[in-house]
């Protein structure tokens, strides 16, 4: 298929036309489809995997122990033997575990068949016992790799460049409803991969396909089992007021404090990563107990649950929102701490994504801010979200998407105070982000 490579010249409006016109890419977008809906299948059975897990390991073991609920302790042998498992996996079997979380979200190629159980492996041991990260970079890779590994059961020596977009059509499909929307997913991987001109076209249009069918075979699962999407999503969220000339004094407020806190997170991770790398599976373990020391510091000085620092957030930032005034300045002010350090160590030593972690940071640092005058609850919410989501990802379209769709019919409210605040985020990153040093023979 004709497909541009990265570093080739334009293409131009006639050459791309002629290629959407090609018989070869309908049958392109026709295998797109149909990849689409096994790879969606699989990515829901891996979410409903950990979805039943957690509870079965957090709330239903203590109890057949004879436990009246779950000890404070819980989460120290948990955590303990999530490392464990976690450490055994990245050190012994191929592909690493897969993404290395330190650096950040970026879409890679297609892992290959071998590599799809270590990554299987590492991401259910982070998510089942509690790290503080997220599905969507094993969901991505599993998604890629399954997409790839069928169009070489089909056709036994694929072109690269075909194999490389329905690789990225299973990425598509995986994430199609995890972050509440098949379009936001799109997004995420059009400004993750740096996508631009003919390729950003040939690539976005199965995607897109494969997106929105496994969107649907999301909804369809999720209605049939009874376990729901998966989806991020918040409810009741508390009307938003018009954003005032305070608030947008906060939106620089917020859009750096994230900035240095994300270096800061970012920063240690990577000098923790080194340490971890030396001694992978003891050190990871030594990691799990640390999440779970933070975690019941955090419940122990507020009274408020450990679940609220264990893992990645994402079904937890709805109950962060719907109870904010049960939070104290004390209590967001100790979450944020513990819940950033606990993410901080999740980076520098388990697998998974790095998307959940920074939104519930972000939110809780958000709504630490909004005591204080001339910042709504809504606003301080929505841009800690989004300025968060911008220090950690590096992906602006993305972290305002996040945010504003996040909070629904008030996001178009809160949306310029949310620009503003990813913006100066976005710029202070990466100005705080030091340069690569030079590669030998090529000076600047």
């Amino acid at each position: 298929m004709p497909v541009a490579e990265a570093g080739s010249e334009p293409a131009s409006p006639s050459d791309l036309r002629t290629l959407l016109r090609s018989r070869e890419y309908l049958v392109l977008l026709v295998l797109a489809a149909l990849i689409g809906v096994p790879v969606s299948a699989a990515a829901f059975g891996f979410l409903a995997l950990v979805g039943e897990l957690q509870p079965l390991i957090y709330t239903d073991l203590p109890k057949a122990l004879g436990f009246a609920g779950t000890p404070l302790w819980w989460p120290l042998p948990l955590l303990a033997v999530g490392g464990l498992l976690a450490g055994l996996s990245i050190q012994y079997l191929p592909g690493h575990g897969g993404h290395e979380p330190t650096a950040g979200f970026k879409a890679a190629g297609a892992p290959a068949p071998v590599e799809l159980p270590g990554i299987f492996l590492a991401a259910l041991a982070t998510l089942c016992f509690a790290a503080v990260l997220g599905p969507e970079a094993p969901l991505l890779a599993l998604g890629a790799g399954l997409a790839a590994g069928a169009v070489r059961m089909v056709k036994r020596d694929p072109p690269e460049r075909v194999s490389a977009v329905l690789g990225a059509t299973g990425s598509f499909a995986a994430v199609s409803s995890l972050l509440g929307s098949p379009l936001l997913g799109a997004f995420l991987l059009m400004e993750a991969s740096g996508l631009g001109g003919v390729m950003m076209t040939t690539v976005l249009v199965p995607g897109l396909l494969a997106s929105g069918i496994g969107a649907l075979i999301f909804v369809g699962l999720g209605s049939w089992t009874g376990l729901g999407t998966y989806s991020l999503a918040l409810h009741d969220v508390p009307k938003a007021t018009p954003p005032t000339a305070a608030e947008f004094g906060w939106a620089l407020v917020v859009g750096l404090s994230a900035a240095f806190a994300g270096a800061g997170i970012r920063w240690l991770a990577v000098r923790l990563k080194t340490h971890v790398e030396r001694r992978r599976v003891p050190a990871t373990v030594v990691m799990g107990l640390v999440v779970a020391g933070l975690a019941i510091a955090y419940a122990e000085g507020t009274g408020k649950a450990a679940s609220d620092v264990l893992y990645s957030g994402q079904t937890a930032l709805d109950p962060l929102l719907r109870h904010y005034d049960a939070y104290s300045v004390g209590a967001l002010s100790l979450l944020v701490l513990c819940k950033g350090l606990a993410y901080c160590v999740s980076l520098s030593s388990f697998r998974g994504g790095p998307i959940f972690p920074a939104m519930f940071v972000g939110a809780a640092v958000g709504m630490l801010i909004s005591h204080l005058p001339g910042l709504s609850l809504v606003a301080g919410f929505a841009m800690g979200v989004g300025a968060m989501s911008a220090a950690m990802l590096r992906l602006p379209l993305v972290s305002v998407l996040l945010a504003t769709l996040l909070i629904g019919a008030e996001g178009i409210t809160v949306m310029p105070l949310v620009i503003v605040a990813v913006v100066v985020s976005y710029v202070a990153t990466v100005r705080l982000t030091p340069l690569p040093a030079p590669e030998a023979g090529h000076p600047e």
